[in-house]
């Protein structure tokens, strides 16, 4: 008597770092524990799915090898009849149990579970409340996790001011301070980190404090350290900043600099933060995503004591912290001030045709203007011939713009414009609407070929009773049509459209009349693109009007 087959069983198991375990031993584990619930059974397992680094709140389709098993799930050649996890609580998180489980079903899978004691029953009541209470622990355990590790960092932070990982400062660099305090990490050869002054760029980091306490701007400081050569932070660590052009310091470099209060000597931890946001917010099956922010000062863990060496003392530090104060609060001031008074018809739109950059409106002797500034250290760097300063008045643009834009409705261009307009309209449609307006368009085809018919001398009786059963059916689906919800903007008609130009009149006048922020929205709304090329001192201008995309416009004497 031959005995029978082993039962082919795929195992699937998963482990990450906040799991705060070995993925070696921890696989060992979970497989030992499935293999001691099959072997009974006499099962034997023939392929293995092992997430390492994935975490317990993603769902199965995203983590590599859990999407692997579900993948395989569908091929009737898989090699396998049943999948059995090392641990539910490391396998489900939340609700993804009752997420997953029905696919294993469908595919005629078994899914064997150790607390279970065997293959899991769909259909069982007590095995589901079972697997919601795993996947309920699991979310709580991954809490705690997260809360036990925060509250760790801040104290170590507060209280011993320890290094906790990270790139160094611009300023510092690491040095080693011997075996890790916890005898397990040590004994995997783990060292503490610690920052120490770099001798290349700790005087920078001096001189920028230097001369923004003595009345040296932001940019002022930026330029100066370009011209001279001095490599700014993402230059001087290229093997950590690949992603980062490295060409020249730029103001929010030095405003970073300036607002670090590790250059005191204190340690800093929790100046950003990890949100977990939904991936899709109409498909909520897949999870979340962490997203960086950053969180006020007040959030900051520093600590009590210095932990390194200083580069500047405390005094230095709160006097640049309150003249950034003071600056913001003055341009946030003149910046209302000015928005109030001087609205920018152009804002956003304009862009240097030399560098790419949007323009940036400024007002000079009451004319608003629109200003391209490239330093010519910058230019240098990134070797690029552009002006130090590129300026374009807003008011030798306007008239040029809405006598072009005006064209597009004058008698030989206003049919296609037209046409250009309806065509544009949302398309988009609910499945209910759309069939409502194919009944229309049928009905409508019907109606034009009997009165034909009637033209050419079919029986009147026989006609106008299609008629009267067509016209019936047309005011069914307008009925339809009305009372179906509408889910995208009312498309307008052709002739409703050419009515409302009319209506217009002189498009010139209307636009040379219009209210600045009325005319800036249309113009956004347009999708006004607006590059202007300083040596020709033209402007090219795109909108999305087919018939007019594209033209250069000369802004300097003539048009």
């Amino acid at each position: 008597m031959t005995s029978p087959e082993p039962k082919p069983f795929a195992f699937y198991g998963r482990v990450s770092t906040e799991d705060n375990q070995d993925p070696e031993s921890s696989r060992g584990w979970q497989l030992t524990r499935a293999t001691a619930l099959i072997q009974p059974h006499g099962g034997r397992i023939v392929t293995e799915y092992f997430d390492v680094g994935q975490s317990r709140s993603l769902p199965w389709q995203r983590r590599i090898q859990a999407n692997t098993l579900l993948s395989a799930l569908r091929n009737p050649r898989r090699g396998f009849s049943a999948v059995v996890v090392g641990e539910p609580h490391r396998a489900f998180y939340g609700n993804q149990f009752g997420l997953t489980v029905p696919l294993f079903a469908h595919y005629g899978v078994e899914l064997w579970v150790p607390e279970i004691g065997g293959p899991i029953d769909p259909d069982n009541e007590a095995h589901e409340l079972v697997m919601s209470v795993f996947g309920g622990m699991s979310k709580g355990e991954r809490n705690r996790i997260k809360l036990r590790v925060r509250t760790a960092m801040a104290a170590q932070t507060l209280l011993e001011g320890r290094y906790l990982g990270g790139r160094p400062p611009y300023g510092y660099t690491l040095r080693d301070l011997g075996p890790h305090p916890n005898p397990a990490k040590a004994a995997d050869g783990k060292h503490l980190r610690g920052l120490t002054p770099d001798a290349q760029t700790s005087p920078i980091v001096r001189r920028i404090f230097d001369e923004f306490l003595a009345g040296y701007g932001l940019f002022a400081i930026a330029e100066g350290l370009t011209a001279n050569h001095v490599p700014c932070p993402s230059a001087h660590d290229r093997a950590r900043n690949r992603h980062r052009s490295g060409i020249a310091w730029s103001k929010s470099a030095i405003r970073v600099i300036l607002t670090n209060p590790r250059y005191t000597g204190r340690q800093v931890w929790n100046k950003q933060r990890t949100d977990e946001v939904l991936l899709d917010v109409d498909d909520v099956a897949l999870g979340h995503t962490g997203v960086m922010r950053w969180n006020t000062r007040d959030k900051w863990v520093i600590s009590k004591e210095i932990t390194h060496s200083p580069l500047i003392d405390d005094e230095t530090f709160e006097q640049a912290q309150a003249l950034l104060t003071r600056r913001a609060r003055a341009v946030d001031r003149q910046e209302r001030q000015r928005r109030a008074r001087n609205p920018y018809v152009f804002r956003g739109m304009i862009y240097c045709a030399v560098c790419q950059r949007r323009m940036q409106g400024q007002y000079n002797h009451g004319a608003a203007y629109y200003r391209c500034r490239f330093p010519q250290e910058y230019a240098l760097a990134n070797q690029v011939e552009h002006p130090r300063n590129v300026y374009l008045r807003e008011d030798a643009l306007t008239d040029p713009l809405d006598e072009w834009l005006a064209s597009a409705f004058t008698p030989d261009h206003l049919d296609q414009t037209i046409t250009a307009m309806c065509d544009a309209q949302p398309t988009d449609t609910t499945p209910q609407t759309a069939a409502a307006q194919a009944t229309i368009a049928a009905c409508d085809a019907k109606l034009a070929q009997y009165r034909a018919a009637l033209d050419a001398g079919a029986d009147p009786a026989l006609v106008t009773g299609w008629i009267t059963q067509t016209q019936d059916e047309r005011t069914r689906a307008e009925a339809d049509l009305q009372t179906t919800p509408q889910t995208e903007p009312h498309r307008m008609s052709r002739s409703q459209i050419a009515d409302l130009v009319r209506a217009l009149g002189d498009i010139v006048a209307v636009l040379r009349d219009a209210d600045p922020d009325d005319k800036a929205e249309v113009y956004r709304q347009l999708g006004l693109r607006l590059t202007y090329q300083t040596e020709t001192q033209t402007v090219r201008a795109a909108v999305d009007l087919s018939a007019h995309r594209g033209v250069m416009v000369r802004v300097r004497g003539g048009t």
